[in-house]
């Protein structure tokens, strides 16, 4: 014990001084001691006048390389690199100015720093996931042997993930074999795949008005012709998705039938057998996002367990309930689409990421996740009635009250524009999403989608307060 004791004091003592090198010459180019392309202190010369030894000093060398701050010339020595533009200051603010489109919420939330708050982010707070089934996934991949940890993953993914993903997919009434499942980076990646695989650029897409934001820059991506069709609390507003399907002969509907994003609304099973037969009659194909499917108390009904894959493409990932660092989902669809999505995957990013795919079956395969889920799942219902109430407290209206998940979607008082009331949070770091982001047709202007988790702190209804009051003025 005491010499690894020893041991540790010496490598923390290694790094320390490592890294008191680093900060010497990070100073020295920042006070322009050092400038882009002078050359720095010779290794010899920098360990002896700081008293160290010319290894520490390659150590440190050798990190800033990595880093990008200087260059090595063999032979010749480490130079400054040529450093990026200035910092300028009004980049630290958010950009107030951004017009609010499908990429407004993405980009908003997924740049802001830790001081800002994001009631209108789509991903739970670390503290909400498993962080300690993670840490013992990562422990059990450390100690796998090669092909694991170096070699490139089987196309169709790995094999046990399938398995296991297939036998979750039957709980749930849907029946797919190991075979019809390939994995991707993430749902998203999932339905890039299907629309390289599907589309051609003009082709017709039809989505749920509102809808997931990022179905709409995705479909902008591919150049597709997007028309919507308005949203009910028991899914798609049947009389207009004939209509809309008649006229337009839309290549694919994509839409969530568990929990509708950003409603949190339920598919019924009268909506969903109606929109098999349009989708039967005018040779419809849909794509059926089902990331939220753990949120669930009861399993609503799926569009692809009526439909047994054949007109259904059913997709999930797991970056809502594990952790959005850890890329990783899957397409059900019959085999022999399954086979030439296969080779699309091959010709766009090869292997599989067979790193990802070990952690999440370690991870859904440790007995904890199920307990896991269902403490999650009562945590956001408790949560879930506090915030709603919170915001009718504050004349902000739920349009329905979600049987499950994390959103809820909310009218604003009569007479605010959601689009004005974010861009004034913003200026508070807060993080909103308004409904027009969600909406193709641009009705959904005295909307807001609220994501409970995310809404907690008081510092979010003050602010909200305070911006409502200043909107009404």
């Amino acid at each position: 014990m005491v010499r690894e004791a020893v041991r540790m004091n010496e490598e923390m003592a290694g790094r320390t001084r490592v890294e008191m090198v680093m900060g010497t010459i990070r100073q020295r180019i920042a006070g322009r001691s050092l400038t882009p392309g002078a050359r720095l202190p010779s290794v010899r010369g920098l360990a002896a006048s700081l008293k160290l030894s010319t290894s520490t000093v390659v150590d440190a060398y050798e990190r800033l390389v990595a880093e990008g701050a200087i260059l090595s010339r063999p032979g010749s020595g480490f130079y400054v690199a040529n450093q990026a533009a200035p910092f300028a200051l009004t980049e630290a603010g958010p950009k107030l100015d951004r017009a609010v489109d499908p990429f407004w919420i993405s980009r908003q939330s997924l740049e802001a720093d830790e001081a800002d708050l994001k009631p209108g982010c789509g991903w739970l707070p670390p503290s909400w996931l498993p962080g300690e089934s993670m840490r013992r996934a990562l422990r059990t991949l450390a100690r796998a042997d090669g092909p694991a940890l170096a070699d490139y993953g089987s196309p169709l993914g790995l094999p046990p993930l399938r398995q296991l993903i297939s036998r979750r997919m039957g709980e749930r009434g849907i029946e797919a074999s190991p075979d019809q499942l390939l994995l991707a980076d993430s749902g998203t990646q999932a339905i890039d795949l299907l629309c390289r695989f599907l589309l051609e650029p003009g082709d017709t897409v039809l989505v749920d008005d509102p809808c997931y934001f990022n179905f709409h820059a995705l479909l902008r991506a591919h150049r597709a012709k997007i028309v919507s069709v308005p949203y009910t609390p028991s899914g798609p507003d049947l009389e207009r998705f004939a209509e809309v399907v008649a006229e337009h002969r839309p290549r694919l509907y994509i839409t969530n039938s568990a929990i509708h994003n950003p409603t949190g609304a339920t598919l019924s099973p009268v909506t969903a057998h109606r929109v098999l037969k349009l989708a039967d009659q005018f040779d419809l194909t849909i794509i059926e996002d089902d990331i939220f499917a753990d949120f669930e108390h009861m399993p609503a009904p799926r569009l692809a367990a009526f439909d047994g894959l054949e007109r259904v493409i059913h997709i999930g990932s797991f970056s809502k309930t594990l952790s959005a660092s850890a890329r990783c989902g899957f397409v059900a669809a019959k085999p022999e689409w399954i086979d030439g999505l296969t080779d699309l995957k091959i010709a766009t990013s090869f292997g599989g990421g067979r790193m990802t795919a070990e952690i999440v079956l370690n991870a859904l395969s440790d007995g904890s996740y199920r307990k896991h889920m269902e403490t999650l799942r009562q945590r956001l219902a408790r949560t879930m009635g506090e915030v709603s109430a919170r915001l009718k407290g504050l004349g902000i209206t739920p349009w329905l009250e979600p049987q499950a998940g994390m959103f809820l979607w909310c009218r604003l008082p009569d007479g605010l524009d959601a689009a004005d009331v974010a861009r004034a949070a913003l200026e508070k770091r807060i993080v909103l999403a308004p409904g027009n982001a969600f909406s193709l047709s641009q009705s959904a202007t005295d909307f807001m989608r609220f994501n409970v988790s995310q809404t907690l702190d008081d510092r979010v209804f003050e602010v909200l307060r305070d911006v409502l009051a200043r909107q009404r003025r």
